[in-house]
């Protein structure tokens, strides 16, 4: 064992001591030590349930024959962050989290590690930090927050930030806004629609690091607690027979959760996320790779925000494993990926059967036939733009539009909340990104007012920041280069037109190309004053395009 080499001999007495100080025993201390990285809390709804699941999870570990030791991990909730200064330090933690927990488990030495995350920045965050430990690891989430209930309809997020569209458009009042906020969100849990936390929890299960039901066993259930434990098993398994997470992490596993990717529609922060973890896996996925996979892969639901099921209903439904067998029909899967089950994608999912084609669509008969996310590439951005095709109306998959520009998301907000966006404006934000943001906010805020205004099916809004899980709508992020960069979204102007064509994959801004060439000519990005964590982010963080990995 690793830890052997800290724990036995008369010159390790001295660690020795330290164990003892902590209150191990030699029976413990002649056992495994598993790594508990917890990401519990009192803030997150996500994670402050996971106390509960971290103690399933060790007692899991000791029955099976380890010592599980608990270490902590941050989190910031994406909702409570949204729309102020607290948003630029949501993706920026996903690189603290892969780090401090790099940091802990091999300064102490663990042998293995069972990751307890739930929301958006913490799976990906951990999952960077497997890779780079590369001990026995198990990932088992806190599981999805069930869904509320309003005049008969089923709520999430995305729902009260539409309902505050509503009310400043006059069609609710300040009594039914209320009551959207006391009922949208009733459980704890990761919320409950295809966001970006359970899009990656969901995709966790797909690259094999998590076990059935990680991504949508709500948060509530008993079978979570029951799930946890396993979890605790399972890692001694993989101990036991020396699987790693780079056994299980391969090229063809990220092939696995691009195609489950597509066939869910998730959240288009995914093409954030699965690129950066790739990047710790010492595997490179550009953005033309996710096209190809959409290319070939149905669409087989449409979860909130893009439709009216959530992710309970897909855990009823049968969850990942049944999305992967029907795709499996097609031959879209790898079957024999490895996984933390110690057995392999095939021998997991056989049998795995659809119980609601409401819920999971038959891969003969699919929402469409592409899949839900799409790359946008065109002069506007040459690098790459990401879309949640799914969640875009028929009538706005081919848009034209003039420009309305801002430099920041609170100006875009004031101008959505007096009435100056008019149907068909392409609304820019700019000056977002992971450097000009910094930290390349999620923007649910104005994406929710057009919605909740009644404009969702006439106006576009493009950014080189990204959009939250729960927007739906023509809305296009990780425009790529970003503004800070030198890229072009920072040289449009008011009344620019802009087209975009989804089914082509394509964005452009339709000027004279001796007038783009004089405005670059001539174009100095703009900067902001910054100081702290926010500055160093700023310094060494990379394009959207390739996932916002921090340049080594």
């Amino acid at each position: 064992m690793k830890s052997d080499s800290i724990k036995f001999g008369p010159q390790n007495a001295p660690h020795r001591t330290l164990y003892h100080s902590i209150g191990l025993t030699e029976e413990e201390l002649s056992r495994p030590l598993v790594g508990i990285v917890s990401s519990y809390n009192e803030i997150v709804p996500g994670h402050i349930n996971l106390d509960k699941i971290v103690d399933a999870v060790k007692l899991g570990v000791a029955m099976a024959g380890g010592t599980p030791i608990v270490f902590p991990a941050i989190a910031v909730c994406d909702g409570i962050a949204m729309g102020h200064i607290g948003m630029k330090y949501s993706l920026v933690t996903r690189d603290l989290i892969a780090d401090s927990t790099e940091a802990m488990a091999l300064a102490h030495g663990f042998d293995a590690l069972v990751m307890v995350p739930n929301c958006d920045k913490n799976v990906p965050g951990l999952l960077m930090a497997a890779a780079r430990i590369n001990v026995p690891t198990v990932v088992v989430s806190g599981g999805p927050m069930l869904a509320g209930h309003i005049d008969g309809g089923k709520t999430s997020l995305s729902t009260i930030f539409e309902a505050v569209g509503k009310y400043n458009a006059g069609t609710i009042d300040e009594e039914k806004l209320r009551e959207y906020e006391l009922k949208t969100c009733p459980t704890c849990g990761s919320c409950s629609g295809m966001y970006t936390a359970n899009s990656m929890n969901c995709l966790t299960e797909a690259l094999g690091m998590g076990l059935r039901g990680n991504g949508t066993i709500p948060a509530v259930y008993s079978s979570r607690i029951e799930l946890a434990k396993h979890a605790g098993m399972a890692v001694m398994e993989l101990l036991k027979k020396d699987i790693r997470p780079l056994d299980i992490m391969t090229e063809k596993a990220f092939m696995n959760a691009l195609t489950v990717d597509m066939a869910l529609g998730c959240s288009t922060n995914s093409m954030l996320h699965l690129p950066a973890i790739a990047h710790e896996c010492g595997i490179e996925i550009n953005l033309d790779i996710a096209n190809e996979m959409s290319a070939k892969t149905p669409n087989l639901c449409h979860l909130a925000p893009t439709g009216r099921t959530y992710i309970e209903e897909l855990d009823e439904a049968g969850g990942v494993y049944a999305v992967m067998n029907e795709l499996n029909k097609k031959g879209l899967i790898n079957t024999d990926c490895l996984t933390v089950t110690t057995k392999t994608v095939g021998e997991n999912i056989a049998g795995c059967v659809n119980l609601n084609h409401d819920v999971i669509r038959p891969v003969e008969n699919p929402y469409s036939e592409t899949g839900g996310i799409a790359v946008l590439r065109g002069n506007l951005a040459p690098d790459g733009s990401v879309v949640k095709r799914s969640a875009v109306a028929d009538e706005m998959l081919v848009h034209q539009g003039p420009a309305r520009v801002y430099d920041s998301e609170e100006d875009a907000q004031a101008a959505i909340d007096a009435g100056a966006i008019n149907p068909g404006d392409v609304i820019v934000i700019r000056y977002e990104g992971p450097k000009g943001g910094p930290g390349m906010r999620e923007m649910l805020n104005p994406t929710s007012a057009i919605m909740g205004m009644g404009l969702g099916t006439s106006v576009a809004l493009i950014t080189d920041g990204r959009f939250s899980g729960a927007t739906r709508g023509a809305c296009v992020g990780h425009v790529s280069p970003e503004a800070a960069d030198g890229g072009m979204i920072g040289i449009v102007e008011e009344g620019d037109i802009i087209s975009i064509n989804i089914p082509e994959n394509r964005i452009d801004l339709l000027v004279d190309q001796t007038v783009i060439d004089e405005r670059m000519k001539n174009f100095v990005p703009k900067t902001k004053e910054l100081s702290g964590y926010l500055k160093r982010y700023a310094a060494l963080v990379s394009s959207g395009a390739s996932g916002a990995v921090i340049n080594k």
